[in-house]
């Protein structure tokens, strides 16, 4: 009597990973689609022989939909969304092994894998000057008013002007690079009336402003370590007349009159003169005739 015996081969292993614990930095800028972390690194293997079916998850918060896997029989992780290094610097992904599709009411067994994600910032944005106010909600774009100051005309200041709102300075906003940042003007000053350093972005007068017009200066903030990386700002210094008096009242006191009943806006009359309007009246002697 001849018996045949056949083996069938039971589901009693578990899919294996090569390694359980994985981590890859990615640079912020990294393309739409690229690989974050390559096949061979996350195939599973399985005694049994069996397909192995992958599943890729995150577990932090606000994480979501910026890794994937190539498909449910290839774990390649790519990626899938543009990072920013302001909205998130790192993640956590565990990726799923199984030797059945997910929902098979089969015995199945599970293997796991956690890759940790760090997002490593890259010198993306230019210098913003400050201060500035941001007009988006993930902060991403800051910008900064016009700086403003003045100078008495044929008078020569040795001090660094004194600008509104502040004076004149810049960041890197790639704050974990923070690049050094140089000024100089680029615009509006065709006298050569003005000067900033370079390295303090401090304002300061080369000569005599001679004429009463307005200076509209553009002066550009750059990154040594690439000039492309610039923003300009714009620089008021309005050109004045000195001011050696200070104004005074031609009168220490004045006297009024009203009547009782008078409609809102009525005017007041001079005591004495209930003819003439009461005026109150300033002068300055740094102009004499006005």
């Amino acid at each position: 009597l001849e018996i045949l015996v056949t083996i069938l081969n039971m589901n009693d292993n578990s899919p294996v990973f090569k390694q359980t614990n994985l981590t890859k930095v990615v640079p912020e800028d990294t393309k739409v689609n690229a690989t974050i972390v390559a096949r061979e690194d996350l195939s599973a293997s399985d005694a049994d022989l069996d397909i192995i079916f992958y599943e890729l998850t995150t577990i932090v918060a606000g994480t979501d939909g910026y890794f994937a896997i190539k498909g449910v029989n290839n774990p390649e992780i790519y990626l899938q969304k543009t990072l920013d290094y302001e909205k998130f610097n790192s993640t956590t992904l565990v990726l799923y092994a199984r030797d059945r599709p997910v929902g098979s009411t089969d015995t199945t067994n599970t293997a796991t894998t956690t890759i940790n994600i760090f997002i490593e910032q890259v010198d993306t944005k230019p210098p913003w000057f400050q201060p500035c106010t941001f007009i988006n909600t993930d902060k991403s774009i800051c910008i900064s008013s016009p700086y403003t100051g003045r100078v008495n005309i044929s008078e020569m200041s040795t001090e660094p002007l004194i600008l509104e709102p502040g004076p004149i300075y810049a960041i890197d906003p790639d704050y974990t690079l923070n690049e050094k940042i140089v000024y100089s003007i680029v615009g509006g000053d065709t006298d050569k009336v003005f000067s900033v350093d370079a390295d303090t972005g401090n304002l300061t007068m080369n000569k005599l402003a001679t004429s009463p017009d307005s200076y509209l200066l553009q002066v550009m903030a750059t990154q040594v370590n690439n000039i492309q990386k610039y923003s300009i700002a714009s620089v008021e210094i309005k050109v004045i007349n000195k001011s050696n008096h200070a104004p005074y009242f031609e009168s220490r006191i004045y006297n009024g009159t009203v009547f009782v009943g008078l409609a809102p806006r009525s005017f007041v009359f001079q005591a004495g003169n209930l003819s003439s309007p009461l005026m109150i009246t300033a002068a300055d002697d740094d102009f004499p005739n006005v």
